[in-house]
């Protein structure tokens, strides 16, 4: 009996897997020979031939494989290599491996492993110190007016950005201060209640791949909507539970969210203000938890919807 057991769970677990695979794939875009050379080959474009090369629009560039989000423009930089350079990638996007001959580091796509180019550190080109030299070819760009942000406040804002960084579609998330009376708060004057600023993130996405009620409904689930001035251990209006709006359709989407979770029979006390300046927090709160390598010691998923 256990060893049928074991048979049939081996068995769900290969279809699984092969669901999965096949749905990558499904994803996938059909590349070109050229492309096929570079991403899947592992091989180089010519030097200032790519589209990239010379190029500053604001936006984002990802992945022309698989379509996920790789650079920011804003770590853009003229590096005079003929290639797109960046000084740093977005959390997560990209991986590093040592190249077989010991010398160079190659950096793929972490979502699909398709070749990116290779990255350089301690050549002093910019403050990070970190030059990503990266194949045009590799990329495709979406400009900034085709991207949205969100800003929510739910305790600690460590534990908001990571949470919120996992979901895709989400391109960026950026902890710091909102909803207060000082210009540029530092984070000890924030914490000494002073302020009334909130811990705040605000969150780049692509409307394409995630709406913003995706991102609302996740928001009220990863805090406790029905704590007030505080989140778990964390107390202090700085904690507080609320939502910075930007057009009058997401207030309406939050006010939707809470009327459902208040006849589930919770005591929704989030906050739902016009989104005012967004003050980013000091470098040191940035990516908190993806740094320190451990996962948020307030903060956890519970279905509420």
């Amino acid at each position: 009996m256990k060893l049928v057991t074991l048979l049939i769970g081996i068995a769900l677990l290969s279809c699984t897997n092969k669901v999965t695979v096949q749905q990558k794939e499904k994803n996938m875009k059909q590349l070109t020979p050229q492309e096929k050379h570079v991403i899947l080959d592992k091989g180089t474009e010519m030097p200032f031939t790519g589209e990239y090369d010379k190029f500053y629009e604001n936006g984002e560039y990802v992945c022309k494989q698989c379509g996920a989000p790789l650079y920011l423009s804003k770590d853009k930089f003229d590096a005079g290599c003929g290639w797109p350079a960046f000084d740093d990638e977005i959390t997560g996007a990209v991986k590093r491996y040592r190249d077989a001959d010991g010398q160079r580091v190659e950096i793929v796509c972490a979502s699909c492993d398709g070749h990116l180019g290779h990255v350089f550190e301690g050549e002093g080109l910019t403050a990070k110190n970190t030059r990503h030299c990266v194949n045009s070819i590799s990329m495709e760009f979406i400009p900034a007016d085709s991207l949205k942000t969100a800003i929510f406040a739910g305790g600690c804002f460590w534990g908001v950005e990571h949470l919120m960084q996992q979901q895709k579609g989400v391109i960026s998330v950026e902890s710091g201060y909102i909803g207060g009376t000082k210009e540029n708060p530092t984070y000890q004057e924030v914490c000494s209640h002073s302020t009334g600023h909130a811990e705040a993130v605000r969150i780049l996405y692509n409307p394409k791949e995630v709406e913003y009620e995706t991102l609302a409904r996740l928001f009220f689930e990863i805090h406790d909507p029905t704590q007030e001035d505080g989140q778990g251990p964390d107390i202090g209006n700085q904690y507080r539970s609320e939502v910075f709006y930007n057009t009058e359709e997401e207030k309406q989407t939050i006010l939707k969210l809470i009327d459902e979770l208040r006849y589930k029979g919770y005591d929704v006390v989030t906050g739902v203000t016009k989104a005012t300046t967004f003050y980013p927090a000091e470098e040191y709160h940035q990516d908190y938890y993806e740094h320190k390598g451990t996962e948020p010691y307030c903060h956890a998923r519970v279905k509420r919807f």
